[in-house]
């Protein structure tokens, strides 16, 4: 299986559709569809996130694999699919920034690692609290481009932790990459420096609901 993670990656590496679909069909003819989420798709995108981390990827590559990826999800696993109903109730979005890049890259990610997840799109905190309560979200992503808009996740977590204590918040963004210690200072569970770890953490946070 390690071999074919490898080509897979490299085929999406090189964008090319045609083998990486090719390759996903061979992982479907003897796994099901969420196995081969679980075993191809995922440790795949993981690896290309580490990649584009470490210099070796240029974000365009790492925007269309997730995009191809998540076309090949939906094809095999849509959103009604029995195997996502165990899923924390999850979503991602802007906090006042007016870029979304990020944030679209990590929602194409989660969908392609298999994720039912809420896209916010860009919020401010009013209607962020008032959209995460009415969707009963236990899980909430939040990118954030600058400090002030950083700063703003205090109150986020603030007024939705009063009626969820169970919610878990993570961050994201160029703040909490300047500063390692600025998602304690504003009340998140966690920072997720890249798609990978944005992918394990929602993860763990599906297992802890099971539990």
């Amino acid at each position: 299986m390690q071999a074919h993670v490898a080509a897979f990656g490299q085929a999406l590496e090189a964008m090319d559709r045609f083998e990486a679909e090719a390759l996903f069909d061979q992982a479907l003819a003897r796994l099901t569809p969420v196995q081969a989420v679980e075993q191809l798709v995922l440790p795949t995108l993981q690896q290309i996130g580490a990649d584009w981390e470490q210099g070796r990827l240029a974000l365009s590559q790492v925007y269309m694999s997730g995009r191809f990826c998540e076309e090949l999800v939906e094809r095999v696993l849509p959103a009604s699919d029995p195997d996502r109903k165990r899923q924390p109730r999850s979503a991602i979005v802007v906090l006042n920034d007016y870029h979304e890049l990020g944030k679209r890259i990590v929602y194409s990610v989660l969908r392609a690692s298999g994720f039912e997840i809420f896209d916010y799109g860009r919020m401010t905190v009013d209607a962020l609290v008032e959209r995460a309560c009415a969707d009963r979200v236990r899980v909430l992503l939040i990118s954030a481009l600058i400090l002030p808009s950083a700063l703003r996740v205090a109150e986020v977590s603030r007024r939705l932790r009063e009626g969820n204590p169970g919610l878990r918040i993570v961050v994201g963004g160029a703040p909490f990459l300047f500063d390692r210690e600025l998602w304690r200072e504003v009340g998140a569970d966690a920072m997720g420096a890249n798609t990978g770890e944005a992918v394990s953490l929602l993860q763990r946070y599906m297992q802890e609901q099971q539990a």
